[in-house]
């Protein structure tokens, strides 16, 4: 029989890995999720052609749990699945900052639990996933996890305890791109170009930059030296990048998103 996966809390990640399955080829069959309000369910299942159903149906008739709610909404809903949920079932944390020791404490004895860090390019099947076993989950727990995630981008095991270092890298990542971009583009406005083709020029670059770094497997330094020339423009660019800090900055800031991960989660420990 096959495996039948649940996605509790059908948001902007939710749906992504709903999407994503479908277009991997899982059966809709196999597939279900919740929704809180009428409209939004009656769209699903147009949508996608899967069962819309209540949480504690989710929790006895799937074998795998998707939690893709916020994380202040997560003790309310374990509360809510506890009674209904066989011990052997997977569950699946997308939540950022929520251990897997809570759900171990308020699930079932013996619960498998999975944490997953996505990061919102997973909404273009570009995303990083990065998943920590909770001490329950096995390896064919894992394989599980990894199958659901892959079609939405790339998977990274790490152990729980490297997650918040991993949040502040991949999880909050994508928004410190947007920021440089943001900065660029400001940068080529003041240098008379026009906003959308400065837009245009700086997303182009970090395309090209990101698809070279992955698939040269050369180090960053070896591929910015290949366009630093002497006494050229590159150069005098990094003077003024190495004057003003932004190195340090970009190291303290990680810093403080990795000690940000930290307090949340033992605010739910």
């Amino acid at each position: 029989m096959a495996q039948k996966v649940a996605v509790l809390g059908t948001g902007k990640i939710g749906e992504a890995l709903l999407s994503g399955m479908i277009r991997a080829g899982w059966s809709t069959d196999a597939l279900m999720c919740t929704a809180r309000r009428a409209e939004r369910a009656e769209a699903l299942r147009a949508r996608y052609g899967v069962e819309v159903v209540s949480n504690t149906e989710a929790a006895k008739a799937a074998d795998t749990l998707i939690l893709a709610v916020k994380p202040q909404d997560m003790t309310t809903l374990l509360d809510e699945l506890a009674p209904h949920l066989p011990a052997d079932r997977l569950v699946i944390s997308a939540a950022a900052g929520v251990p897997t020791t809570l759900f171990e404490e308020r699930l079932p004895a013996g619960t498998p639990v999975v944490r997953v860090m996505p990061n919102t390019p997973v909404l273009v099947d570009e995303g990083m996933s990065v998943i920590s076993a909770g001490s329950h989950a096995t390896e064919e727990h894992l394989l599980r996890t990894e199958a659901i995630f892959k079609p939405v981008g790339k998977t990274l095991r790490v152990p729980e305890s490297q997650q918040d270092a991993a949040t502040a890298l991949s999880g909050s990542g994508p928004a410190y791109f947007y920021y440089l971009v943001e900065a660029m583009t400001d940068a080529g406005i003041l240098l008379g170009l026009p906003r959308d083709k400065a837009h245009d020029l700086i997303v182009q670059a970090a395309i090209g930059a990101a698809v070279m770094l992955r698939d040269s497997g050369e180090h960053p330094v070896k591929l910015r030296e290949a366009v630093t020339s002497p006494a050229g423009t590159t150069i005098n660019a990094i003077r003024e990048l190495e004057k003003h800090g932004v190195r340090h900055a970009l190291i303290a800031a990680l810093e403080a998103a990795r000690d940000r991960s930290r307090e949340l989660a033992s605010g739910h420990g």
